[in-house]
Order: structure tokens, then sequence, then C-alpha cells
């Protein structure tokens, strides 16, 4: 099966391409700078330039694919609005893809996003579900709500670092997951006719609130953190003056997007008919423990050993006298 991977570059997206090629597909990845994917041709995929914000080229990126994995979405640094890639750009990228006669198309979403119409971000990602099960696409709809990858530089690194770890609000507790784990149900769901014309929502073992990953990052760190909460009206406000700016839209869209997972909404999900429907064993999906405690772990051995080579030179810098010759 020749598989087209959108979004491949990113935290999710480079995960897909690597079980995909681990499974065996034929994988291409629509890229808008080769220099910058020249990591994913050396995991062994094919890259092919294209860009959601130009039709054209998702028409001639599509040619001979039978599968799309899209998991695409706007980073806060792109140039122009999320409205540019997480509408505009889904809707070509799913015409091109009907056109095309794809047999299997994946799309990626977010949980509950037909429930919050003013957040930008999930307002298009639930349009986009809606807009692809009018298609006659042979699609599934998949809608993690978090990734552990994200907690790193949000909780790890800060308590590391002895900085301020910001809180906003109450905080809702949410399943995060592993992108790999998500990687698997993705590139599962191109071989499992049950799952079909179907969303389903991701949801890892275990829901957390924003005070229990502290929590869990001083405890394997043995570091306290330094917790400042952001009230959640100056949220709104910064929001809403950032709108302004055209240079400030896709950070205002994450802003907003902030709010709902501080709002104190559990997102959360039962997974034991997904676990069936995908063939995955629930044994297999990685808790937010093990991948915490995998990377303090890495980090403070890390530490270690450059305070032991520190400490040695050092130790070399005290003694810069040959010792007086016995006589």
């Amino acid at each position: 099966m020749k598989l087209l991977i959108v979004g491949a570059t990113g935290t999710l997206g480079r995960q897909v391409v690597r079980h995909a090629i681990d499974e065996g597909y034929q994988v291409s990845c629509l890229v808008r700078n080769a220099r910058k994917a020249s990591f994913l041709k050396e995991w062994g995929a094919n890259l092919v330039q294209g860009d959601l914000s130009k039709p054209d080229s998702l028409k001639l990126a599509l040619q001979g694919m039978d599968a799309v994995i899209d998991t695409a979405t706007t980073r806060p640094t792109d140039p122009g609005s999320t409205r540019v890639v997480d509408w505009d750009g889904k809707v070509s990228l799913i015409q091109a893809a009907e056109a095309a006669a794809v047999k299997r198309f994946v799309f990626v979403s977010i949980m509950d996003a037909d429930k919050y119409a003013h957040v930008p971000l999930m307002d298009m990602k639930a349009c986009t579900e809606s807009f692809l099960a009018e298609t006659k696409l042979d699609y599934t709809i998949l809608r993690p709500c978090g990734f552990f990858q994200g907690l790193i530089g949000q909780y790890a690194i800060p308590i590391l670092d002895k900085q301020a770890v910001w809180l906003m609000g109450e905080g809702s507790s949410i399943a995060f997951m592993d992108t790999q784990d998500i990687a698997k149900f993705a590139v599962k769901a191109l071989k499992q006719p049950q799952v079909s014309r179907k969303t389903f929502d991701l949801a890892g073992p275990k829901a957390w609130t924003p005070r229990g990953i502290v929590q869990l990052c001083e405890n394997l760190s043995g570091e306290e953190a330094k917790i400042l909460s952001l009230p959640a009206g100056l949220l709104k406000g910064a929001k809403r003056v950032i709108r302004f700016f055209e240079w400030g839209w896709n950070t205002a869209d994450r802003l907003a997007f902030a709010e709902v997972i501080s709002a104190g909404k559990p997102l959360n999900a039962a997974m034991d008919d997904t676990y069936d429907a995908f063939e995955i064993d629930p044994s297999t999906i990685s808790t937010l423990e093990s991948y915490m405690q995998d990377y303090f772990g890495r980090i403070l051995k890390k530490l270690r050993e450059l305070d032991y080579e520190k400490n040695k030179k050092s130790s070399r810098k005290r003694t810069p006298f040959k010792a007086p010759r016995s006589s």
C-alpha cells in the first residue's frame, strides 16, 4: 500500500512515519521544506513537495496513493492564520483525495472538538470531521486529547531548571497519550474494515490534573516545583488584545484552546471497545508514570555524568604544581 502522510514533521506525524515504515508501508511524506524533513528520508520515506495552502500541489502528491494519514495542524509560528491550514487546506486535501480515488483516509482531530465552537482550532477540526463524513471516502477519524510529549516543556523542564510552572485555573483532568501509541491506532486503521467511516476518541490509561502531573514530576526529579497561577480572566484579556494583530492570530487561537484545558471539564473516554475494534492490546499502551520515569531517568543520569566531568576538571585545576621529588 502506498501511503501519504500529511504533517509528517510534527510531533505525532513523525511517529506515524516511523510506525508505518516498520509495518512495511511504502511511505511518502508531504513536505514544504525538503531540507528540514531530511531525517524522514533517512528513515526510508519518500519526500513529496507540497503545501496544504496550494491545492495544485496536493493533486500531484496524491497521484498513485492508496491511503492518506493526515496529522497536520498549524504551529503557532506558522505564517498566516490557522484557517489556511486547518480548514481551507483540509478541504482541499480531502477533495483531492476523493478525486484521486484514495482507498483509505485517516484524519486526526481533537477530542470534544464539536463542543467548543468558540475555539477556532477545535471548530475547524469539527467542521473538517463533518465535511469528511459527507464524502464517499473510506475514512476513520481519531480524536486524541493530548500528548505526553507536550508535558515535558510545560512541566518537566521548568521543574528541573527551577523555573516557574504556570497553571491556569483549576485545570482539566486529561487522559494524555504517547504519540507512539496514537501512531499505532492511525496505522492500524488502514487495514481494519470495522473502523471504516467511524470516529474514535483516544485516551490514555489515566486522566491527570495539572497538579497531579506536577507532583509526579516532583517525585521523579527530587525537585520542588515553583507554581504560579495565571487567572483565567487575564488569559481571555490577552487573547482579545493579540487578536488585533495579524501576527498574533495563531497565538490567539492557542490561547483560546488553553481556555478549554483550564476550564476544569475532564477530557477522557472509555477505551475497551476501541481497543477491540483496532485489535490493540491495552497492556501495550504507555502510562504517563512510565514515560516520565524514563525521561527523568535519562536526564538525571546525563546531569550526573556532566557533574562528574565538571568535578574532575575542577580537581585538576586545584593541583597545578608537580609534587616535589623525594631525595
